[in-house]
């Protein structure tokens, strides 16, 4: 993890540069690709600047799963109950009601036509995940590529961003916004690998570059519990847009919001689907018993697994289950790198953990009397042998605070007044999850990364529509 890294604010009435385009992307991710189509498709031209070599970003170390209300993958299989309110809904009951009202209901609302713009006019297919309810969801509306992971979702991204013609300029690392005395962005400049310096103009610009989680300080100060956790983002979460919008003075908000997982493999570092712990599987600690209530949430279950002995726990799940996990390509990653143990007995499970076979089965045996457990938890079933099990610590994704907006994307100064061409959205904003880790409803991260892409774009549309009809 890094520092802070020198994120300034230059205040010139113009650019010198040689190319002036009406909007500049900084991110190539989800969001920045999001946005990009949809600016392609209304004939607005624009510019991605992206830092790494190849786009990625947080997006390309997800599972690539997005939740959607009315959507045609929806309508498809027979989900005709859902809606852009029941979304909103659910989205509000996990953050216990503190999640911006507005923002909620623009996330919402746009997340559905975002999915069916971008299967109709740029060939990404979206299949509905029908198998198990995600955390928090009332019905079925997880969507995902054929390929079910982050990394496909950013090829087919990239894929209609090249099919389209947007120029997406990689290895431009952008480090310093530069606007007028009337805070209007008039460019921005970037660093490129062999340290020199490059200028872009611009009429607007739009931050779909990171939240924090890749930046230790930052961590330490706003997330103290997740100080000593595994970091399973992207390094380039650096805390950019935050830096910049102090330097602006733009208003922040729900900065102690964050995605976790309780489910990070260790020592292999892979991700271990949460659909196992929905399903029937259990998490144990090192002396075999349960400590939470998995089916509350993956992200709040960091929290439970970091305060266990060692910050360690045992994902402890049977056959069928097994099953199931291997329809997740993360599953069957840390499978092949030896992270599954296979015990035939309890006494072989107990030895696995390190814990009294007498305790182990005492929580076995609490599953399977059909009422509920200690922590309110109600198992359809027992676990039966032979018994797999998986060691696992808590990690740190993706932050969810960030440059407070309007619900059109634009960036908000501390007096509520938003930046005339300046807008924020995905890791850059804050999101929809409140200010804690339990209010991260599944699938919050792209949700916000590609509405507010969607969003994002359709203000500058509007925004370039209205400049060219009044000249």
């Amino acid at each position: 993890m890094s520092s802070n890294p020198s994120r300034p604010v230059r205040r010139a009435a113009s650019v010198e540069a040689e190319v002036r385009v009406p909007v500049a992307i900084v991110g190539g991710g989800a969001c920045g690709l999001t946005a990009a189509l949809m600016l392609a498709d209304a004939g607005v031209d624009c510019v991605v600047l992206e830092r790494d070599a190849l786009p990625s970003g947080s997006t390309a170390l997800s599972s690539g799963f997005i939740p959607a209300p009315g959507t045609l993958a929806q309508r498809a299989h027979g989900v005709l109950d859902d809606s852009a309110e029941r979304f909103a809904a659910d989205i509000q009951a996990k953050a216990h009601g503190r999640a911006a009202p507005a923002l909620v209901a623009a996330y919402a609302g746009a997340i559905g036509p975002a999915l069916d713009a971008l299967q109709a006019r740029h060939g990404l297919r979206w299949l509905l995940l029908d198998g198990f309810l995600y955390p928090g969801h009332g019905v079925h509306r997880m969507h995902a590529l054929e390929q079910k992971t982050g990394a496909a979702l950013m090829a087919a991204l990239q894929s209609a961003a090249e099919a389209a013609g947007i120029p997406v300029l990689t290895q431009a690392l952008v480090d310093t916004l530069v606007l007028d005395d009337g805070d209007r962005v008039v460019g921005v400049e970037y660093a490129r690998p062999d340290g020199s310096r490059e200028t872009l103009g611009c009429d607007a610009l739009l931050l779909a570059c990171n939240g924090f989680g890749g930046n230790a300080r930052m961590v330490r100060a706003l997330l103290p519990e997740m100080a000593e956790a595994a970091f399973g983002g992207h390094v380039g979460n650096d805390g950019s847009a935050i830096l910049w919008g102090e330097a602006l003075g733009a208003r922040l908000r729900d900065l102690g919001g964050y995605q976790g997982h309780g489910s990070w493999v260790t020592p292999q570092g892979a991700l271990m689907s949460w659909a196992v712990m929905m399903e029937g599987g259990v998490q144990l600690n090192c002396e075999g018993r349960r400590f939470h209530d998995e089916t509350q949430g993956y992200s709040e279950a960091a929290v439970h697994v970091l305060a266990q002995p060692g910050g360690i726990a045992w994902n402890v799940f049977d056959a069928p289950l097994l099953a199931l996990a291997r329809g997740f390509p993360d599953f069957c990653e840390a499978e092949a790198a030896g992270a599954v143990r296979r015990c035939e007995s309890v006494a072989a499970l107990a030895d696995c953990i390190g814990c009294e076979a007498a305790v182990l089965q005492a929580t076995l045996d609490a599953m399977r009397t059909g009422t509920p457990t200690s922590d309110g938890r109600a198992f359809a079933r027992g676990l039966e042998a032979p018994y797999f099990a998986v060691k696992v610590t808590g990690a740190l994704f993706h932050t969810q605070g960030g440059l407070d907006t309007a619900p059109d994307m634009r960036v908000l100064r501390h007096d509520g007044t938003p930046f005339h061409n300046l807008l924020a959205a995905g890791g850059a904003a804050g999101g929809v999850s409140g200010d804690a880790v339990w209010g991260y409803l599944s699938g919050n991260g792209l949700l916000s990364a590609v509405a507010g892409g969607y969003i994002a774009a359709r203000t500058l549309a509007a925004s370039i529509q209205t400049r060219t009809n009044s000249a």
